[in-house]
């Protein structure tokens, strides 16, 4: 029978409370100053409004979780997407809520205080360390500010530090307990999450994946349990932390091709079939378009070498030069190039060398893969031909023309043989926009390809088309895809050309799988780089250990208000004191155990280890990788290295207090020591207030005695 009263008793950490009351405080008080565009949200507006608007676009940076995230909070807040994010400092208008583009990174900034004060009691250090490392992330100037704005460091942080503090607890919990694996699982998404939000969180997850694996090897070699047990634990720990990430990220991507579903800003960039497959742009013009292509066929052909914008195979009513500026003689015959735009240039025709017909007939005969075909082009007539003349600006490869007859003794090399490179069968149909072909030369095996070279002005700047032999015996992948397709009707000239503006209709169903749009996206999204530039403000990775380096994010536009990026000094000088000490003592202890000496109990060693592995292990996965990489760096790229540090250092102190010093008098000294840092950590924050808000404004001789470092670029106006 159920009992009255019904009692609920709870324990809570009050401590645990006041750290994240205090973390929403400093990072959510004034979410909404500066009411204008700060730093980088003039980027990550843009891809917000393009996924309010469900536009596609191609984001180099990284996965789109985290611009999801950010989307989310503009969509909750009523933005539709219409701002022109031009320039850094422009004035939100009064229909754009500011508070709720900021709110989702504002709101895990604040919950990685509580995170890393649970994370410290996970690696199974007292109370008032995991309080000291929560008042030290507290207190960053930095992080607040980055958790400010629309932003995604804070975002990234936030699933790195759950990742861990979830797999640690599972851990840490007794192993009779089976509500542990939601823990593991959390952990698993987390990590997903972070990858899903910046590639960044890549180095933070196999450092999990990589501690993960050591538990687990020494759960392999535990004698005291069964073999049943450590093939569930095995199995249970690929599946959450291997298999479920990988799935999650997968499903990212799957949700980001949901949304945008419409054609947007960088169609070009993708496949004819990706292109096709949204709505508006190219599928507005394919639909229903002739799936088959066949005799009499009038086809724009899209060469997928063209990187980054696309090209489709080209003549007009302009002749090779008889010479080139080199000397070399051409074949005075019609140019034949690759044109970035859309065209009527770019038709031709699909002909059997055994007909005259220039038509589709009934019932229309497909071609197939290894068919000889002509092509002729669409508004002039010429046959599509190549011979053994070099080409313009690649000499080692045959010259591509629209065949002229000029009564010399060059006849006519114009049969193209049909390679469909991704065929299902030898007998597999020419197919619109699915197939991938290469044309391949009959007389000379050679391959339609494109150069990659500009073609000088008597080409109009057009790009070079090229048969290259030498690319059919190494088989390089130089393809041709029918984009536009139309089946002709006209046999005259003059018919024909008008024919070519007025599409036929014939409705199909041709639609691209989901994997193969991912395939393609994350292909694109690794190769297709755009330019990078040398900014202002980026800087190399030794600049940001001692913090040589700041960003002005926003300078008002009358007045001396502004908000930069710059940490904590003090805090941010204790981080790497901490990491040059751990590191130094991590290597006195294997010294002195290597001569067996072993100055600390088991627990306690373990304990040591596993918070070096985390935490400096952390830190150099996360900056070792920015040494080799050949872009443009900002300081806040080291935020994630210095959170693992900030985690480090009361860990560190407190493993001082209790296994180094063993006198009182010492204790005490230490004890002093460690409250002047953290006033001075306090004292450091509430300076570098007006710069991390924005608010008060300073005068220029207050703004002037904050520029600590001669390299600290502080903006000032004299009055």
């Amino acid at each position: 029978m159920l009992q009255l009263p019904l009692v609920v008793t709870a324990r809570v950490d009050l401590v645990l409370v006041l750290v994240s009351v205090l973390a929403f405080w400093t990072r959510l008080a004034h979410l909404g100053s500066p009411g204008a565009v700060v730093f980088d949200e003039v980027y990550y507006g843009q891809l917000v409004s393009l996924y309010v608007r469900r536009l596609f676009f191609l984001d180099d940076s990284g996965p789109p979780l985290g611009h999801m995230i950010l989307a989310l909070g503009a969509y909750l807040g009523g933005f539709d997407g219409n701002f022109a994010w031009n320039r850094i400092g422009a004035e939100y208008p009064s229909s754009v809520c500011v508070w709720s583009l900021r709110v989702v990174p504002a709101l895990c900034g604040s919950l990685s205080v509580p995170l890393v004060y649970l994370l410290t009691l996970e690696l199974k250090f007292s109370h008032l360390t995991a309080l000291g490392a929560a008042v030290l992330l507290l207190l960053e100037n930095s992080l607040v500010v980055q958790s400010r704005f629309m932003l995604l460091e804070s975002v990234l942080i936030f699933f790195v530090l759950l990742a861990f503090c979830s797999y640690l607890h599972f851990y840490n919990a007794a192993a009779s307990s089976w509500s542990r694996y939601s823990w593991l699982l959390l952990s698993g998404a987390s990590c997903s999450a972070a990858v899903g939000v910046k590639y960044m969180g890549l180095f933070s997850y196999l450092l999990l994946v990589g501690v993960a694996s050591v538990h687990t090897w020494s759960l392999v070699g535990d004698r005291t349990v069964s073999h049943l047990y450590v093939c569930v634990q095995c199995v249970c720990r690929g599946v959450c932390l291997l298999v479920v990430p990988l799935l999650l990220y997968v499903f990212w991507f799957y949700l980001h091709l949901q949304l945008l579903n419409l054609s947007g800003p960088h169609d070009q960039l993708m496949s004819s079939a990706f292109q096709a497959s949204l709505q508006g742009g190219l599928s507005r013009i394919t639909r229903g378009q002739p799936l088959e292509v066949a005799y009499g066929s009038q086809v724009t052909l899209r060469s997928s070498a063209s990187q980054p914008m696309a090209c489709w195979l080209h003549s007009h009513k302009a002749n090779y030069p008889i010479r080139y500026d080199s000397g070399r003689g051409s074949s005075h015959q019609q140019q034949v190039t690759c044109y970035p735009f859309k065209d009527v240039n770019n038709w031709w025709i699909v002909k059997d060398p055994s007909r005259q017909e220039l038509v589709v007939g009934r019932p229309p005969r497909p071609v197939r893969h290894g068919d000889v075909i002509q092509l002729v082009h669409g508004m002039t007539s010429r046959f599509l031909n190549s011979h053994d003349v070099a080409a313009p600006m690649s000499p080692h490869a045959q010259e591509v023309s629209g065949y002229v007859d000029f009564n010399v003794s060059m006849p006519a090399q114009n049969l193209w043989r049909v390679d469909v490179s991704n065929r299902e069968a030898e007998s597999d149909v020419w197919k619109t926009i699915l197939s991938e072909v290469r044309l391949v030369h009959v007389n000379t095996s050679a391959v339609l390809k494109l150069s990659g070279s500009a073609l000088p002005d008597w080409a109009f700047r057009q790009l070079e088309v090229v048969a290259d032999r030498a690319a059919a015996a190494s088989g390089a992948p130089q393809r041709w895809t029918v984009e536009e397709h139309r089946y002709g009707t006209s046999e005259e000239q003059k018919e024909r050309e008008a024919e070519l503006h007025s599409p036929t209709h014939i409705d199909v169903d041709r639609k691209i799988s989901f994997w193969a749009k991912f395939l393609e996206l994350q292909w694109k999204m690794l190769t297709v780089k755009q330019e990078e530039s040398e900014h202002k403000y980026s800087s190399a990775p030794f600049e940001w250990i001692t913090m040589e380096t700041n960003i002005a994010y926003w300078l008002h536009p009358s007045n001396n208000a502004q908000i930069h990026l710059i940490g904590n000094p003090v805090s941010w000088g204790v981080a790497v004191v901490s990491l040059l000490a751990y590191q130094l003592l991590a290597a006195v202890y294997l010294l002195r155990r290597r001569r067996g000496l072993k100055d600390l109990p088991d627990g306690a060693w373990q304990r040591f280890v596993c918070l070096g592995s985390v935490c400096v292990g952390g830190w150099w996965m996360n900056f070792l990788p920015f040494l080799l990489m050949d872009k443009t760096l900002f300081l806040y790229h080291y935020l994630p290295s210095l959170c693992y540090l900030h985690l480090l250092s009361p860990a560190l102190l407190e493993h001082t207090h209790t296994h180094l010093l063993s006198s009182g008098t010492h204790r005490r000294v230490l004890g002093v020591g460690v409250a002047s840092v953290f006033l001075a950590v306090f004292w450091a924050y509430h300076t570098f207030c007006p710069l991390t808000y924005g608010r008060p404004e300073l005068s220029a001789n207050q703004l002037r005695a904050l520029r600590w470092r001669d390299s600290w670029d502080v903006l000032y106006r004299r009055r």
